[in-house]
């Protein structure tokens, strides 16, 4: 059997985690062979370390911006493992250019509709994912964004910053308040659950929920349909697949409140960014914050862009620096565990 090396020492904890052992006195402190993995970001350093104290050869895209893809096709050939984020195409043509010695694939994120799973699946190559070490991180910023957008604090920043701000008027940037309000959140999962929970200290009305199956919770599930007539704030944390692209198109508007606020801490392709703008410009619903978009980043000269009662941020849901480190980690420890054919901690 193996183990790894954390800092010269071995890890027990990490040994009993993977191998379901209590002592580490007959394992071998080294593998059969040097295993290779690509890095394709500059990514948090707990997980780097972690893949070095195994022993594993690590190459790096050192850069905050995204690996070129050339670059990616070049440097992917004959590693073991992909050590991957979101903005990275993994398709054929990538796993063609790996040729056959691509063993495992970590992706640094939940969502995976950038990895061609069946492409994966077919060549026996293991995709790992982070779930739950995001759902805290994301759940705050969802309700920092909701307050941001309902509260219109960006106005405010602005009126401060430019002089606007004069005498205090009574009316001047008042929005709706989430107490006794009605919440609605599509997709029930674990940000799902902790949005609501998250929202406890709000005095809100109620909580209503559409997701696939009911979920034991003092938040009421309902259809679509009703989500989009009943919610004054409506939250998306639904996963992105076929039945959920441009869910939230022309139709969805017109049937939600003209009081609604819409929040996407999700996906982009959820929501249809041009009919969005066209709902926000005619006061179809009151207003929209988004962490994701479609494209990322929104070009400058987007309509949305253009609009008060839209606040933009830039993808930056799971941005603390506790789940930024356990999401790299987490990835790390799910290619060392497939590179020693043990369980992995979040497997696809």
């Amino acid at each position: 059997m193996r183990c790894f090396l954390l800092g010269g020492k071995v890890c027990n904890s990490f040994i009993k985690r993977y191998f379901n052992c209590s002592s580490v006195a007959t394992m071998s402190t080294t593998l059969s062979r040097q295993h290779s993995v690509y890095v394709t970001r500059n990514v948090p350093e707990s997980g780097i370390q972690l893949l070095t104290s195994a022993g594993l050869k690590v190459t790096q895209w050192k850069h905050d911006a995204a690996v070129p893809r050339e670059e990616l096709l070049t440097n992917i050939s004959q590693v073991d493992a992909l050590f991957c984020l979101l903005t990275d195409k993994v398709d054929s043509e990538l796993l063609d250019a790996a040729g056959g010695s691509l063993k495992v694939i970590g992706t640094m994120s939940v969502g995976h509709d950038h990895i061609d799973m069946e492409e994966c699946k077919k060549r026996g190559i293991r995709v790992g994912f982070t779930p739950d070490v995001l759902t805290h991180a994301t759940a705050e910023l969802t309700v920092a964004l909701l307050l941001a957008t309902s509260r219109r604090l960006m106005e405010g920043v602005q009126a401060a910053k430019d002089g606007s701000w004069g005498t205090w008027k009574p009316t001047w940037l008042c929005g709706p308040s989430l107490q006794n309000s009605t919440v609605g959140i599509l997709g029930f999962g674990r940000i799902g659950q902790q949005v609501a929970k998250n929202l406890g200290g709000f005095d809100v009305g109620k909580i209503i929920y559409t997701a696939r199956t009911e979920v034991a919770s003092c938040a009421q599930r309902v259809e679509f349909d009703e989500l989009l007539l009943q919610s004054d704030f409506l939250i998306i944390c639904c996963a992105l697949t076929d039945s959920t692209k441009n869910l939230f198109d022309k139709n969805a508007f017109l049937k939600m409140k003209k009081s609604a606020i819409l929040v996407n801490t999700s996906r982009g392709p959820v929501v249809n960014m041009d009919d969005l703008a066209e709902a926000l410009e005619n006061k179809e619903i009151a207003g929209a914050g988004l962490d994701v978009t479609v494209p990322e980043p929104i070009p400058l000269d987007h309509s949305l862009l253009k609009l008060n009662n839209c606040v933009v941020l830039p993808h930056i849901g799971s941005a603390t620096n506790e789940a930024r480190s356990a999401m790299s980690r987490l990835t790390a420890e799910n290619i060392i565990a497939a590179l020693n054919n043990q369980k992995m901690p979040a497997e696809l």
